[in-house]
């Protein structure tokens, strides 16, 4: 048996068991099951399903090279949002005045995060985790977080992953917390208010196109993650590699890190493309603003996951104007759809070689 090391990860509703000592019974294991298909298909991609446990979920990701401790902050803030909406929109079209339909606001989400080792069984055909450090993620799921903040929606990273990931709590706003446990003895941690980050998501408009939204739109099914499709498709030093025409890719701006207003020029040769993130969520889409021959556009390449390991990519343009002009953009770029086919596919090819 093989000792891996790696992140080990509970998503855990927050509310459930008070929630459903109140409720009915029938809506409220719907809710549940609905909540929490959508914290799978959230995560599902960088980590593995190890196995549901109630009202939590537990996954893990196999350490492989340079981990990236911002995306993952991004990715399981990304993960709380996409929650929140989800209770938001039950909350809002369902039709049923039922207490377990009604009290959905009550429920929340919190992440308990670790790095260590671990080995992987296979017990009917599922991943069964075992070692000291998954004892200890279980461990954190019991902690006083609520007591000490009144917060329900949270992510506790323990010090041994802020530590793998050189994750900077200082800049994500997190506050030094511990806990003392009978077996496992102190764990060190660090607490982030995703409350807090939920009311700045819901301040601030996402952008984007969506599926019959824009005047150019191609996909491809590509044969790997969507985490690995996305490291190299928004490596500026791999752009040249895939997509066709492109020279070089040039940063002119002077943040840290690629987000929300990094802009590159994308020299094509005789002319350049400005492009400009507009909209930045790890492994799931991000949004451009680009300015070059075709104009203003906007748009969004959008990574899905699909059944085994595989990616759907979707590259959408529009006109900045949006609906003025689509159609006269449509018949201007017919021409460009088979070399963004032809792209997507060195996209895939290039991701299978690089992390085979």
């Amino acid at each position: 048996m093989q000792v891996q090391r790696g992140c080990l990860l509970l998503a855990d509703i927050s509310g459930y068991s008070k929630y459903l000592a109140a409720v009915e019974l029938e809506h409220s294991h719907d809710i549940l099951a609905d909540l929490l298909t959508t914290v799978v298909s959230q995560v599902a991609g960088p980590f593995q399903l190890a196995k549901l446990e109630g009202d939590a979920v537990f996954c893990y990701l196999v350490e492989s090279g340079e981990q990236d401790g911002n995306k993952l902050v991004h990715m399981l803030e990304e993960c709380y949002f996409a929650f929140q909406r989800r209770l938001r929109n039950i909350s809002h079209l369902s039709t049923c005045d039922c207490n377990a339909c009604v009290s959905v606001p009550q429920l929340s989400l919190k992440f308990v995060v670790h790095h260590g080792s671990f080995v992987v069984h296979q017990v009917v055909g599922r991943p069964e985790l075992v070692g000291s450090d998954v004892i200890v993620v279980h461990r954190m799921l019991k902690n006083s977080v609520k007591e000490t903040t009144r917060l329900q929606g949270y992510a506790l990273y323990s010090g041994a992953c802020i530590e793998r990931f050189e994750i900077d709590w200082r800049t994500h706003r997190m506050r030094p917390h511990s806990e003392t446990y009978d077996d496992v003895g102190k764990v060190d941690a660090f607490a982030q208010d995703l409350e807090a980050r939920w009311r700045e998501e819901i301040e601030q408009r996402a952008f984007y196109v969506g599926p019959g939204e824009a005047g150019f739109e191609v996909s491809a099914d590509l044969p790997a993650s969507p985490e690995l499709i996305w490291e190299i498709a928004t490596s500026p030093t791999q752009r040249p590699l895939w997509q066709p025409d492109v020279l070089r890719i040039d940063r002119m701006d002077t943040n840290d890190e690629v987000g929300v207003g990094t802009v590159n020029h994308c020299v094509h040769g005789s002319y350049s493309v400005r492009e400009e993130i507009v909209d930045w969520k790890p492994y799931r889409y991000y949004s451009l603003r680009w300015l070059g021959p075709f104009g203003p556009l906007v748009g969004t390449i959008e990574f899905a996951p699909l059944e085994k390991g595989r990616t759907r990519v979707t590259v959408r343009m529009d006109p900045e104007a949006r609906a003025e002009g689509r159609e006269d953009f449509a018949n201007a770029t017919l021409g460009l759809r088979e070399p963004y086919e032809n792209g997507l596919q060195a996209l895939g090819a290039l991701a299978t070689a690089t992390f085979s």
